[in-house]
């Protein structure tokens, strides 16, 4: 099965739970706007989803992964099976503490930690807490649910682990058209969302179960041991942790930050949702797909092998992400009217979030490259360089909020955001390229090059259309012949950008077909 064939899997998984989070994320801006409570909402799940990411993802698609792919190889579906049921109980066991260690401390957290600018604000402090307290046995669902995303993921099962996130926003969805149909308050509103993110957690967790035992494996429950596996699972996955965090830690400063404007952390997160649509289909593709791959061809020792399948993933991500940024920055504002401005979400608001946006997409295809990059290390279970990246790129986003968010708002914020994560790409893509373990072809930085081209070519002519498609796309028009309006500008833009590309030599269709296709080796 070809890289390509992969990518399409979670791709069209991903892109289907993305559409339903532009639904969810459309319907919350009517139902809250940018008020009080959508601040308090975001904030209070912004916590438990950064633990899912440090916890879950980060650390176990990173470390389970290349571990469990290396039982596989060595000691067929037994031995995966043992090394599974001996994380799971580790897992479960030290998940059930944290839970509790949080609950008990969520009050000094969301004080110091999650929203320390509600300090002046009692109420807001108070149902933070609350809000949170549901949410928070989230992070145990999903880093369960991780690690069998993990398992299914290396035994080449996609489909299940990426599909499995749309269960949140369909409970999300579900959650919002009650509270609009009873005409709920924004108050009633957040709490019956809180409880919807739970119950969604279940069913995610019950979706990849499912997935294993399809698979052929069934996990039982072992009293947690120390192991050498679960040992060095450890090694590898607190540094990995931190690094699969880097854009939600990197979020939650911004988010601190911000909780000191009325506002300010709706408007982020609304404008986070736009850009996590590229990022999610792309850039969780090549990630989840890229590590087994690699780890599984490090592993029977074809390094050349790994190195094309790496090089050909950047191309693949520099292909898809180039455009979309272009189209993030000239299009901003049309996207942010057409998907959020009814309800309580007026056209100032549209304003800054769409300022926000076109800031995010300038950093689209560093976060994207990331999801890129990493996996070279992880497949040879090396975590901890990516971490200090982290540590790096953490720094430079605190410090460029702290300093840009008196002087421009959220829009400092995004900014800060989206130069770490430029910051990350260089060090990881760098580093790569002086051990030795990703070629430099000068042929992809020719094709780099003429994706460039190609898509300033792009935002040229989506300039000019633009021109003459503001009168559809005005506040006063409907919104069917806006949403039209929109889609007659996206097409335009894949027309003039696919059609450079391909006339210059950005990209060549049968080379994207063979180059995408993993050749295995006789013996393989």
């Amino acid at each position: 099965m070809s890289l390509v064939k992969k990518f399409a899997t979670v791709g069209g998984a991903t892109l289907g739970s993305r559409l339903f989070g532009f639904a969810r994320e459309t319907l919350m801006a009517a139902a809250l706007g940018t008020g009080p409570m959508a601040d308090v909402f975001y904030a209070a799940f912004r916590f438990p989803n950064l633990f899912r990411r440090l916890f879950a993802e980060g650390a176990f698609n990173a470390a389970f992964v290349p571990l469990f792919s290396k039982e596989i190889e060595a000691n067929g579906v037994d031995g995966a099976k043992r090394f599974s049921e001996e994380v799971f109980g580790v897992l479960f066991s030290a998940l059930l503490v944290i839970t509790i260690a949080m609950e008990l401390a969520m009050p000094l957290l969301v004080r110091f930690v999650i929203a320390p600018g509600f300090a002046d604000d009692p109420e807001k402090t108070a149902l933070t807490i609350r809000l949170a307290a549901i949410m928070f046995p989230y992070l145990m669902c999903m880093s369960l649910t991780a690690m069998m995303s993990g398992m299914l993921n290396s035994l080449h099962h996609f489909f299940a682990a990426a599909v499995a996130p749309i269960f949140l926003n369909l409970v999300m969805i579900g959650v919002l058209f009650y509270a609009l149909w009873n005409g709920a308050d924004p108050l009633t509103t957040a709490w019956y969302l809180s409880w919807g993110v739970l119950v969604a957690g279940v069913l995610q967790l019950a979706v990849v179960y499912i997935g294993v035992r399809h698979a052929g494996i069934s996990i039982g429950f072992r009293m947690p041991r120390m192991t050498p596996n679960v040992k060095r699972l450890l090694i590898l996955a607190v540094p990995a942790a931190v690094t699969g965090g880097i854009t939600q830690i990197n979020q939650i400063i911004g988010q601190a930050i911000a909780s000191g404007k009325e506002g300010a952390i709706a408007a982020l997160q609304y404008a986070d949702r736009i850009y996590q649509l590229p990022l999610g289909v792309v850039g969780v593709a090549v990630g989840v797909v890229l590590l087994p791959e690699l780890a599984r061809a490090l592993k029977s020792g074809h390094m050349k092998e790994a190195a094309g399948i790496q090089n050909r993933s950047l191309e693949f991500v520099l292909f898809l992400t180039l455009p979309a940024a272009g189209g993030l920055w000239v299009l901003s504002d049309a996207i942010i009217r057409v998907l959020y401005e009814r309800g309580a979400f007026s056209a100032e608001n549209t304003a800054v979030v769409a300022s926000i946006l076109a800031i995010y997409g300038l950093g689209l295809p560093g976060f994207v490259m990331i999801k890129a990059l990493q996996p070279g290390f992880y497949a040879r279970e090396d975590t901890r360089t990516p971490m200090r990246f982290t540590i790096v790129s953490v720094i430079v986003n605190s410090a460029l909020a702290i300093s840009l968010f008196p002087l421009i708002a959220e829009r400092g914020i995004a900014t800060a955001e989206a130069t770490a994560g430029w910051i990350n790409t260089v060090l990881l893509f760098a580093t790569l390229v002086r051990r030795g373990h990703l070629e430099w072809e000068w042929a992809l930085a020719r094709r780099t090059l003429m994706l460039l081209v190609s898509t300033a070519i792009m935002c040229a002519a989506l300039t000019y259309a633009l021109t003459h498609a503001s009168r559809y796309l005005s506040p006063g028009t409907g919104l069917l012949e806006q949403v039209a309006a929109l889609l007659v500008l996206i097409g335009i833009a894949m027309v003039v950008y696919f059609g450079c590309a391909f006339l210059i030599g950005g990209a060549d269709l049968g080379m994207i077909r063979r180059n995408l296709k993993r050749k295995r080796k006789p013996g393989a």
